[in-house]
């Protein structure tokens, strides 16, 4: 028997402890409440449900589409709404019933000793904690399904002023918008869409900047949305760089068909007005002063992700007087090979990492549990002079929506100190 599928009889196993707890907990408060009838009629729906999605989810990992479309998304969000859902009302019924045990125990030995007479030992469960742990559940299965239904197109402008001594002057003010993660494949409103673009639009980008992943696995996912993002504009231009999904669909094809497929896919960018910059670089001009705009590829720390990405290509023939802008989709990328690097980057624009998502973000206050994985996982980071912008993404992966961490439209405006 492999370890994939001991370990997904393990997952089903837990799944079924933990539905059967909630079922024990839940009974416990219907059994006092005058609408407890309707409230045990609502778990077994949502049970029907999620037994439903994780069939089209089973379905969908044989047939390879597990997040390659919206419909597969969608499975998985019902499903992990449910399971967080009753993790957090079981985490307070456990501990409510772990008191109980203790209570439980001292009565025991307590009649035993003759100090009391009683024919239960096991106190009962409190209506109070009951319900707290129900409230307590409400919140992220609220907040999940404000996420699918709302968060998801849910566009925030993010704007960051740069000043730097040594920017040419004829770029002081100069505005650069970043979009990151498009993942085309999870959208399911062409009209959300579209108004993501509109906002993107509105801010009057000198330069337009795309760090990655503008697919989920294959090429064609991007199709029905080409028209869309060949609307977004920009005075000098719109460039853009590979994220580690970009490649997983050339992965899986046939060796003689990889380079009609690859071909195939780079005309995508072409046709929406995106020139790209693998493993290269190009100057943008202004008033007579320039600036470089380099790019990589995918380079991504761990054993999983595409490691493409060559800094030293992409900057071959950059003078160490230019003004260097990177786009690398992995912000990995920056402490592994941009700060070591002997050429001065200005600027490092990333994504890849979507905040995951999920988490908080309030002026002096930023978590999400991506952190624990990303050490430079959202907004702005510098160091040595450098200095690394990480947007949190303009689409959605997996999970179907976002919760705290909206999409983003980053706005940098760059400013001269000299």
């Amino acid at each position: 028997m492999s370890g994939r599928l001991i370990g997904a009889f393990i997952l089903i196993a837990l799944l079924a402890m933990l539905e059967i707890y909630t079922y024990s907990g839940l009974r416990s408060i219907a059994g006092s409440h005058r609408l407890g009838k309707y409230l045990m009629y609502l778990f077994y729906g949502q049970t029907i449900l999620v037994f439903l999605a994780f069939l089209n989810l089973m379905n969908g990992m044989q047939t390879g589409q597990m997040v390659r479309s919206a419909s597969m998304n969608i499975w998985l969000g019902i499903i992990l709404t449910s399971v967080i859902s009753k993790l957090v009302f079981s985490m307070v019924m456990f501990l409510q019933d772990g008191g109980r045990m203790v209570g439980g125990i001292y009565n025991y030995a307590s009649a035993k000793l003759g100090n009391n007479d009683m024919d239960s030992y096991m106190p009962g469960r409190r209506q109070f904690i009951n319900q707290a742990a129900l409230a307590l559940a409400g919140i992220p299965l609220i907040s999940m399904f404000y996420g699918m239904a709302v968060g998801k197109y849910k566009y925030t402008v993010k704007r960051v002023q740069l000043a730097f001594k040594d920017l040419p002057k004829a770029f002081d003010g100069f505005k650069i918008v970043q979009i990151s993660d498009i993942h085309s494949g999870s959208f399911d409103d062409i009209g959300a869409v579209r108004k993501g673009i509109e906002l993107a639009n509105a801010q009057d980008a000198d330069l337009l900047l795309f760090t990655g992943d503008l697919v989920n696995s294959e090429k064609d996912e991007i199709n029905p949305y080409v028209d869309v993002f060949k609307a977004l504009t920009s005075k000098a231009g719109k460039y853009a760089v590979l994220g580690n999904h970009d490649y997983y669909g050339y992965y899986s094809v046939e060796e003689s068909k990889k380079p009609a497929y690859w071909n195939d896919f780079m005309s995508k960018f072409e046709t929406m007005g995106f020139t790209m910059l693998n493993n290269t670089h190009t100057y943008i001009e202004k008033d007579g002063e320039r600036i470089c705009l380099a790019g990589v590829e995918n380079w991504g720390a761990g054993r999983h992700f595409p490691k493409h990405g060559d800094l030293k290509k992409a900057l071959t023939g950059v003078g160490k007087e230019d003004f260097t802008i990177l786009m690398s989709h992995d912000p990995s990328h920056w402490d592994h090979h941009v700060l070591p690097d002997d050429k001065h980057v200005h600027l490092t624009l990333s994504g890849h990492t979507h905040g995951m998502q999920f988490g908080i973000d309030m002026p002096g206050f930023k978590w999400s549990p991506v952190k624990y994985r990303y050490p430079r996982w959202m907004g702005l980071y510098e160091e040595a002079g450098q200095y690394l912008y990480v947007n949190r993404g303009f689409g959605f992966l997996a999970f179907p929506g976002r919760v705290g961490m909206w999409p983003e439209i980053t706005v940098l405006e760059l400013k001269s100190l000299s």
